[in-house]
């Protein structure tokens, strides 16, 4: 079980992009690694082909390690490391600022 998921806002702790929030479009497991809205901007040079006709420059998010984001809890809005808890033979995140589990 993984700390973040899909869908989840998550702020950068290091590199380049340190401190930007964005909401997780992509987790890879195997990597560790996730991709999150409009950090980690690579350029990718496209050619053409049958299915994309248009050739060009291609600006595109890049996957970042797990390690280097914080989930945003919702309900204190704030980065905070998160704890695995049981609630009703479900296993919760619990946000450890507020005790919020989401």
């Amino acid at each position: 079980m993984r700390s973040v998921r899909k869908g989840d806002r998550v702020q950068v702790l290091s590199g380049d992009d340190r401190g930007k929030i964005g909401r997780v479009l992509v987790v890879i497991p195997e990597k560790d690694r996730i991709v999150i809205e409009n950090v980690n901007m690579i350029t990718k040079h496209q050619r053409a082909t049958q299915n994309l006709r248009q050739p060009g420059i291609v600006k595109r998010e890049g996957a970042i390690h797990m390690s280097n984001v914080l989930p945003i809890c919702p309900e204190c809005d704030a980065p905070a490391r998160v704890k695995f808890v049981d609630v009703d033979g479900k296993k919760m995140r619990k946000c450890s600022r507020c005790g919020e589990t989401f």
